[in-house]
């Protein structure tokens, strides 16, 4: 399991792109028969991703977490961005199409993931914080969702918002998670721009067209830095630092937090000319 260390905006404001990549971006998530894991300081977050093809694919239990096994003291989310699949979780199996969540509580065992075709296979994008408390595991479809429409044509961010686990959604103890999708024809994420000091964030970009890319905006709002970011990439944001992107085209992104509460509507928002 790879580690993130925590970055100051002070230390931050030194990088180049190289530095930038290697201390924020989390890239190869979706790999053939495997799960990639990545630790990071922010919060105690671990991001994951799962691309099982011919065989089930078990949570590991790495060493750094000192634990009898994985969930022993955490929680889970998994949405599923990819084909059918299947998340065996304490020996009930729960069935993810596209763009379902699965919540999954501190305690559980044992958890396996399997795609129903593997010349579809499911892509499972993992989200993993500390938790305190043992709650049901839970299924909640995109159609069930809450969709929230926002943004507008004449600004280039009409989006919809998918909220699953959240105050109101599916209860955890400290994990919020749900995904925009982009209309077509819109390409801003996240505007009006925000940061959250009471929570870290990770934003994972999906159904980005071969060929194409994201520019993912962070920083301080006055010291704004970018990272260019292919599909199935994900981006950890500090609690310090902005997070909002633009695409060359379309595309959705699965967004995740954890801190300090569950409340989605907890940002401190900047207007666009405060930007620099």
């Amino acid at each position: 399991m790879k580690s993130l260390f925590s970055v100051s905006p002070r230390e931050a404001k030194q990088f180049d792109t190289t530095q930038l990549r290697e201390n924020f971006l989390v890239d190869q998530l979706m790999q053939d028969d495997t799960i990639q894991l990545t630790y990071t300081h922010y919060d105690r977050m671990i991001v994951g991703g799962v691309k099982p093809l011919s065989n089930a694919v078990s949570l590991p239990n790495p060493a750094e977490l000192r634990a009898d096994y994985f969930l022993e003291r955490r929680e889970l989310g998994i949405i599923n961005v990819g084909g059918d699949g299947v998340v065996n979780a304490g020996g009930v199996d729960f069935s993810l199409r596209k763009m379902d969540c699965l919540y999954i509580g501190k305690g559980t065992k044992e958890v396996k993931f399997t795609s129903i075709d593997e010349k579809a296979p499911a892509l499972f994008y993992l989200l993993s914080s500390p938790a305190h408390h043992p709650y049901p595991a839970k299924v909640l479809t995109k159609e069930n969702a809450m969709p929230v429409q926002l943004g507008a044509l004449e600004t280039s961010n009409r989006r919809t918002i998918y909220k699953y686990i959240h105050l109101e959604g599916i209860q955890s103890c400290q994990l919020v998670m749900g995904l925009t999708i982009l209309e077509g024809g819109n390409v801003w994420n996240s505007i009006p721009p925000h940061t959250h000091t009471r929570r870290m964030e990770v934003y994972f970009y999906f159904d980005v067209p071969e060929g194409q890319r994201i520019f993912h905006y962070m920083g301080e709002t006055n010291e704004t830095r970018h990272i260019v970011m292919a599909n199935n990439e994900a981006v950890v944001s500090p609690p310090w630092s902005t997070h909002f992107g633009c695409g060359t085209s379309s595309y959705g992104f699965i967004w995740g937090m954890a801190g300090e509460n569950l409340a989605y509507n907890d940002m401190d928002a900047v207007t666009v000319p405060q930007l620099r």
